[in-house]
């Protein structure tokens, strides 16, 4: 008998748009030979499946159930492609955590720490050959603050809202006066913002994920972008960056960054496929650490996408083996 999956999508931010595309495409892709599909749709107040005929099923938040006709649907596991909250903070983990249900990606403590930038930043550190840009991490917006940005940092900045994905609200900064505005820009999405250096040098994403027991590295996307940093119009207007996979690195780099990022998967306690992002510093070819997304993206044409089809390996079967660990 196939299992019954919740394929769970939508989300309270504005990353919705993105989960959207990305549940798509595990929905048309994921082996229905093996699995019953059912997407949930998570909206504020607002869980429910559509379905076939267009009707809109709600959610029995007791038990994360569905009720088609006579039928009781519960599910035997979760496929979580939600970006942002509730999906990819820990607040969902929580909840199906408490439920006995079983989920695709980080649990809830590890979810909730690596939304966090700073936190995350904290703990990985002291990683060997893992380097991070100095930064201070804001829980203010204040005159104290903007004076403390420019008494301890060194221009240009990156101001980003600490708890934000896919680049929204975030803003290179060159000038001191153009600090107020930025961070104007972060703290509307965001209480808590990270103010750090800028590195100079190649920019990569590279996935790893976890399958039949083993931690996996996946080929680097170097990214080549023509705006000033890889923005939200950059990650998902098409012609913007240049996404090179595998990206160009010479032996030394390629097996320093997978020792790397297996540690920081293993630091972290991470499940299921993640996403480090990180610069090869130009004056140094230093690895140092950006971010980590715990719900990467699962578009046609997105990083770990790309990165499964040159590892030589059916993206069907990659989603399968997502599905099949989280029973582990």
């Amino acid at each position: 008998m196939n299992k019954k999956i919740a394929l769970v999508t939508g989300g309270f931010t504005g990353e919705s748009v993105i989960s959207l595309k990305s549940a798509a495409v595990v929905e048309r892709t994921i082996d229905r030979e093996r699995y019953d599909v059912y997407k949930i749709l998570i909206y504020p107040n607002d869980w429910h499946y559509m379905s076939a005929s267009g009707e809109k099923i709600p959610v029995d938040l007791n038990d994360f159930s569905i009720s088609l006709g006579d039928e009781k649907i519960k599910f035997d596991g979760v496929f979580n492609i939600l970006h942002g909250s509730p999906g990819e903070d820990g607040k969902l983990a929580g909840y199906f955590d408490m439920l006995g249900i079983p989920y695709t990606t980080c649990d809830q403590l590890t979810s909730a720490i690596t939304m966090n930038k700073g936190y995350t930043k904290a703990l990985v550190q002291e990683i060997p050959e893992l380097n991070v840009a100095k930064s201070l991490q804001l829980f203010e917006n204040t005159v104290e603050n903007l004076q403390k940005i420019e008494s301890e940092l060194v221009l240009p900045l990156f101001i980003k809202p600490n708890n934000g994905g896919s680049s929204i609200g975030m803003t290179k900064v060159k000038t001191w006066d153009d600090l107020p505005e930025a961070l104007d820009k972060a703290f509307a999405e965001d209480k808590q913002v990270l103010v750090e250096e800028f590195v100079s040098g190649r920019e990569f994403s590279i996935g790893i994920y976890k399958g039949r027991g083993e931690i996996s590295v996946l080929p680097a996307t170097e990214i080549v972008s023509s705006k000033e940093f890889f923005d939200y119009e950059a990650k998902y207007t098409p012609g913007v960056a240049e996404e090179i996979t595998p990206g160009r690195m010479s032996d030394e780099e390629k097996s320093r960054v997978d020792r790397i990022v297996y540690k920081v998967y293993e630091k972290l306690n991470c499940k299921g496929a993640v996403r480090v992002d990180y610069f090869l510093q130009s004056e140094t070819g230093k690895f140092y650490f950006i971010e980590i997304n715990t719900v990467p993206g699962q578009t046609e044409t997105s990083l770990i996408s790309q990165q499964v089809r040159v590892a030589g390996k059916d993206v069907k079967e990659f989603y399968s083996e997502l599905i099949e660990e989280m029973y582990s």
